[in-house]
């Protein structure tokens, strides 16, 4: 399996949304033991779980040419929150 690092960079789609709630709990999770026990790692760790959940998008996905996305899933909302225009 090869890592591709110019293609690491590329923002794509590529976090389903299974594996989005899966880093949401995760995240979240790790997060609250970082506080807990004073760990700042596991508070890094938690957040970028979080971030990558949110974002959809995980460099390391891209760098190996990997998607959890399912095709039958609805595409994301967009940025402004706003669907097609009702007329």
């Amino acid at each position: 399996m090869n890592f591709d690092f110019k293609r690491m960079l590329k923002k794509e789609l590529n976090v389903g949304l299974k594996d989005q709630k899966i880093r949401y709990g995760a995240g979240a999770a790790l997060i609250l033991l970082s506080v807990v026990m004073g760990n700042v790692p596991l508070l890094l760790l938690g957040a970028v779980l979080v971030a990558t959940g949110f974002m959809r998008w995980c460099p390391a996905y891209s760098g190996m040419n990997k998607s959890t996305v399912d095709p039958n899933e609805p595409p994301p909302v967009s940025a402004g929150g706003h669907g097609e225009a009702e007329h």
